[in-house]
């Protein structure tokens, strides 16, 4: 071996030694891990549990537990620190969070734009809605959809937060809403009327003018603090109530039964022959809006369902109004 064979040798080793004893940091390795480990990452850190994380990625909580403990092994560290309350990211936890986030981001920005050059009225739309809008207006508005396209396959799913249009949780959104998010876009269908109800039965014992706080009252639970039923509530009356509930369709059948009085929308009350108006419509009302994100507005078969969902919806607005009563 000569002296500059020697030489070169001697650097390779000591190069390598400083490798291999260089600290490694989380976000070096985070574009070796598979993505889908990454995600269960994510998961638990907004959820801030494995039980909760593994809901939301729909699997069971010892996948996400075997998922992360292999994640932390390949790391060398912690990412999370446990605790009765719950799992709190370490220092490392959240370097490798960031990062991720960026990367799903960058994901689900990809997914958007394909998804918005897709010309084809085929495959599925998930949408997101209210619990009273899926119980009222929008079941005929979707059938008459699927006759004219039956190649498209539509997803409903209903609750009292909407749904993440930026990170595909749905591609058309249909709430009422006083303020839509500012990164959505979309058309406003109507005002959301909203009055008081209460059964025949109801009102043959206590008469409709009555003084509201004398009325017996059934009123939406702390999941639904953010409503503008319970805002108005809280605004307008100093009542205890007799029954609470975590959907407005629960209180429409309560009051339907007899239990008391309760803030709807008119859409969905005046529908409902066993419900009668006590008063109304109240200064409370907000606006009925078919949204999407912005990337897919131009997909084909989502333009299909927003255009056809703001016509059938439109040609309800007396009744979304509060100006069809029975």
């Amino acid at each position: 071996m000569t002296c500059a064979q020697a030489q070169r040798k001697a650097t390779f080793w000591q190069r390598r030694s400083a490798d291999l004893h260089r600290p490694r940091y989380a976000s070096d390795v985070v574009e070796d891990l598979p993505w889908t480990d990454l995600q269960h990452v994510l998961a638990v850190a907004d959820a801030g549990s494995l039980a909760a994380g593994a809901r939301a990625l729909g699997v069971n909580h010892t996948t996400v537990l075997r998922r992360i403990a292999g994640f932390e092994r390949r790391l060398g560290v912690k990412l999370f620190a446990r605790s009765p309350t719950g799992y709190v990211l370490t220092a490392a936890g959240e370097e490798v969070a960031a990062s991720s986030r960026a990367m799903q981001a960058t994901a689900h920005e990809m997914e958007r734009k394909l998804a918005g050059r897709d010309l084809r009225l085929t495959g599925t739309v998930r949408l997101t809605s209210t619990d009273t809008l899926g119980a009222s207006l929008l079941p005929a508005a979707l059938l008459a959809f699927r006759r004219a396209q039956p190649a498209i396959l539509l997803e409903l799913t209903t609750s009292t937060s909407l749904a993440n249009l930026s990170k595909r949780d749905a591609d058309v959104a249909v709430r009422p809403s006083a303020t839509p998010p500012t990164t959505l876009v979309g058309r406003r269908v109507a005002s959301v009327a909203i009055a008081l109800y209460a059964s025949p039965a109801y009102l043959e014992r206590t008469p409709a003018r009555r003084a509201l706080d004398q009325h017996t009252w059934l009123a939406p639970d702390d999941s639904l603090a953010a409503t503008t039923i319970a805002r108005w509530m809280r605004r307008e009356l100093t009542v205890t109530p007799v029954f609470r509930a975590d959907t407005l369709t629960a209180l429409a059948h309560a009051a339907a039964a007899g239990h008391g009085v309760a803030a709807l929308p008119c859409y969905l009350a005046d529908a409902m022959p066993a419900l009668a108006r006590v008063r109304g419509p109240i200064d409370a009302a907000t606006e009925l809006w078919v949204l999407t994100h912005e990337d897919l507005r131009g997909t084909a078969r989502i333009r299909a369902v927003t255009d056809h969902l703001v016509g059938a919806l439109g040609a309800d607005r007396d009744l979304i109004e509060g100006r069809r009563p029975r």
